[in-house]
């Protein structure tokens, strides 16, 4: 169950794991490979793109001919053994693009994240009177000083969609080399997995909540 402290790190409470993300999830590994393969290829631009023998400018007439010079024979300077020459199965503009169905996305998260909670990677931030302005502050309040936060576990820390401590929570994370902050609108499988501890905000951890307590058809 997960802990929910207040700015000071005292913890307040112990919230019950939802019952959505107490199960064991070890049948779902192919699912949370797919997720993460799908969420490093979208982003690809696809632009990088090389010069095939036939696009590259010159090399129309033969270099020399074909006997007589001791010379292996060459029907262009443009061929790929040539220094400017053509580039053999180079790359070429393209879209990495890879689906995935909304119904598999959903599965491989709640297997991630439900990882996370029985790792004991969970905690909740009360951050409803939030006013830590100095990165100190919040290095002490995630690993207990500012010289533990140099060696610490990487901490992803999550705000609510609506909630206006998020700029604050960027600012003062801003300077911590493994702490990261996102809104819970925008955390994927990836995220889930790269980081070791996640920190939600109690108002991110009911908006989680509530979206994958949801019927698959209604899920984000």
């Amino acid at each position: 169950m997960p802990n929910v402290i207040d700015r000071s790190g005292k913890i307040l409470r112990e919230e019950p794991t939802p019952a959505v993300f107490a199960q064991e999830h070890n049948d779902k590994q192919h699912a949370i490979f797919r997720a993460v393969f799908r969420e490093m290829a979208n982003p690809r631009a696809g632009t990088a793109s090389t010069l095939r023998r036939d696009e590259v400018s010159g090399g129309g007439r033969k270099p020399w001919r074909q006997k007589g010079t001791g010379r292996a024979r060459q029907g262009s300077i443009r061929s790929p053994q040539w220094r400017h020459g053509g580039v053999v199965f180079g790359p070429k503009p393209r879209s990495y693009v890879t689906d995935l169905n909304k119904k598999e996305r959903r599965a491989a998260f709640i297997a991630a994240l439900s990882d996370r909670f029985r790792s004991g990677g969970i905690t909740l931030l009360d951050a409803e009177n939030f006013d830590i302005g100095k990165t100190a502050d919040f290095a002490a309040l995630l690993y207990g000083s500012a010289k533990g936060a140099k060696k610490g576990p990487k901490t992803l820390v999550v705000y609510g969609v609506d909630e206006s401590v998020g700029e604050v929570l960027r600012r003062v994370a801003r300077n911590l080399a493994r702490v990261a902050v996102t809104p819970a609108g925008a955390l994927d499988v990836k995220d889930v997995l790269r980081y070791e501890r996640i920190v939600f905000t109690t108002g991110a951890y009911d908006w989680i909540v509530a979206a994958f307590t949801k019927s698959p058809e209604g899920a984000a």
